[in-house]
């Protein structure tokens, strides 16, 4: 990693509050403390190991995947990987049995051979450390997806994890440096950069047909409370839910912001210089906890906890003048967004609200002509893949 992509990460460490509230205070808001501070300023000077980016691993001619966690996403994977050929998934893992058997009866299904099977608190260290896996797919809760990643790497195997790939500035650089040092593959599973649109408007930016990139949006918005937050059979053990207390700002940002960097070149020609990052205070959630809690006493726990700001904006400048603004609410009432504005020189493209559509001018091009730039822009993957994908399925992508 470059000293200016270190820079940033110290930078986003700081942030404006903290120049203003003093390092403890902003700590109290961010979790990062002047500790993580230092160590991320340490791992600036030590300079990169090997640059990853670019970096293509040995070929594997039939990929043997371990997938650790079964639950909604996970479960999922097992049925999607199945479609692939040169794959064979040879490994499964979960806290709870009975996700694992679970998956077992979806390999049946799919006509696939049935796969080692792990569980328990740490049953995931035991499955990274077997000598008969090359890929490990982690679609655990946030918290384990840097230990899980890590590991792998560290067993030799290349690591694929959900978002966000880490939660604190020391477990980044962790996956940075293990990275680096392993030259193990960790890719961060934003399956939203393959959305249909979004490779549209990607590859028509790398066509030259909006000009030069100026300003993007991108988002989460997806009210997520009453049917996922608070659901005891939604998340394990409610795991979601207590990732929005006691930690404010933007939880989720790479729904939103990967396709538009993408666009943007991020880290390929451009980078994020620094951002200001703002939050509401939360006007649901603890209501929520009140609610539910008077008729179901499983819920007082989370009654009066400090829930994280309803609305966080963001707006990051990069190192060449451009801006990008980046939206997360996952608890209050408005229909699905990511956005995924892209603005040019040239021309823009917008997603949501829907339909989605496109500008060389004051207007958005009409239907027909829409569909014209979808057939001759839509990248060689979509026009190969894209029928498939659909009827695969995949959380968009």
């Amino acid at each position: 990693m470059s000293t200016n992509r270190r820079n940033f990460l110290r930078r986003m460490a700081i942030g404006t509050g903290a120049l203003a509230a003093g390092i403890p205070s902003f700590a109290k808001v961010t979790g990062v403390t002047l500790e993580q501070k230092e160590r991320s300023e340490i791992f600036e000077k030590k300079g990169q190991r090997f640059n990853m980016c670019g970096y293509a691993a040995p070929k594997i001619d039939i990929v043997r995947v371990a997938i650790i966690g079964l639950g909604m996403r996970g479960s999922d994977a097992v049925e999607r990987l199945s479609y692939i050929d040169g794959l064979e998934i040879v490994a499964l893992c979960d806290k709870y049995p009975d996700r694992v058997a679970a998956s077992q009866k979806i390999l049946e299904k799919m006509g696939r051979t049935k796969a080692k099977e792990y569980s328990g608190e740490e049953g995931w260290k035991a499955l990274c450390e077997s000598n008969n896996i090359d890929l490990v797919y982690s679609t655990t809760p946030w918290h384990l997806h840097t230990p899980v990643s890590v590991y792998a790497m560290k067993n030799g195997k290349h690591a694929a994890t959900e978002v966000p790939a880490g939660k604190t500035l020391d477990e980044l650089w962790e996956l940075v440096e293990t990275s680096e040092k392993t030259r193990k593959h960790c890719m961060m599973l934003e399956n939203c950069c393959y959305d249909f649109f979004e490779l549209l408007t990607l590859n028509m930016t790398r066509q030259g047909m909006f000009g030069e990139i100026v300003h993007a949006e991108g988002a989460y918005i997806h009210d997520l409370s009453k049917d996922w937050l608070f659901n005891k059979r939604a998340y394990a053990d409610m795991w979601r839910l207590k990732e929005n207390i006691g930690h404010n700002g933007n939880l989720y940002p790479t729904h939103g912001l990967g396709p538009i960097a993408q666009c943007m070149n991020i880290n390929r020609g451009d980078k994020f210089d620094h951002l200001v990052s703002m939050s509401t205070n939360d006007f649901t959630l603890n209501n929520m906890a009140k609610d539910i809690a008077a008729k179901d006493d499983f819920f007082k726990p989370y009654v009066d906890k400090p829930y994280r700001g309803n609305m966080n904006t963001t707006l990051v400048r990069t190192n060449k003048g451009k801006t990008v603004m980046v939206q997360h609410d996952v608890s209050t009432i408005r229909p699905y967004s990511r956005i995924h504005l892209v603005s040019g020189t040239k021309g823009a493209a917008q997603k949501w609200p829907g339909p989605q559509r496109i500008a060389f001018g004051h207007s958005w091009v009409k239907t027909e002509e829409l569909k014209q730039l979808e057939e001759k822009y839509a990248p060689p993957i979509v026009k190969h893949i894209g029928n498939i994908a659909k009827e695969v399925g995949g959380h968009g992508g």
